[in-house]
């Protein structure tokens, strides 16, 4: 496995330990003609880019739950890599309640294919772009360096699920 990627600090915009939330997030990836490309999705209530996300789930790990969650937002169809990447902070928007801060814990999930029914079907634009260019299009600085910095061939084998 290659150097580890140097982790930004987390804001928690001033929040108490106890307000802060964590989630579970997936950078879904594929390499095609040595390219890597990183599926990035719209989020419901915004409409800006994001990667798929959600909350963790009971009786699963984070692994599984990130891949849970690139299928039911995404049509996801791949295996999980079970050690994280990282973490990235963001504010959780909500419509009927107070926004709060969270910290997502972000696994690498490598695509076989995308189905063309799945839970959040309609809901949300899907996308593919290269490290870069996805890095760009979200709005939070650790995931935009998460995305950057992504190298599939520094992910060791053995925690490929």
């Amino acid at each position: 496995m290659g150097p580890l990627v140097k982790q930004l600090p987390i804001s928690v915009g001033g929040a108490k330990k106890s307000d802060v939330r964590m989630q579970i997030a997936a950078l879904c990836y594929r390499v095609v003609k040595k390219k890597v490309q990183v599926l990035v999705i719209s989020s419901r209530g915004t409409g800006r880019w994001i990667v798929p996300k959600g909350w963790p789930m009971d009786g699963k790990t984070p692994a599984d739950a990130a891949l849970q969650e690139a299928w039911e937002e995404a049509g996801v169809i791949g295996k999980v890599v079970s050690a994280p990447l990282g973490l990235y902070s963001y504010q959780k928007v909500q419509d009927a309640a107070p926004d709060f801060p969270c910290i997502a814990v972000v696994y690498a999930v490598k695509v076989k294919s995308l189905a063309k029914e799945f839970p959040e079907a309609g809901e949300r634009r899907i996308r593919w772009a290269g490290r870069k260019k996805a890095a760009r299009l979200v709005d939070e600085p650790e995931l935009s360096r998460i995305l950057r910095d992504f190298d599939p061939r520094k992910i060791a084998p053995k925690t490929v699920d």
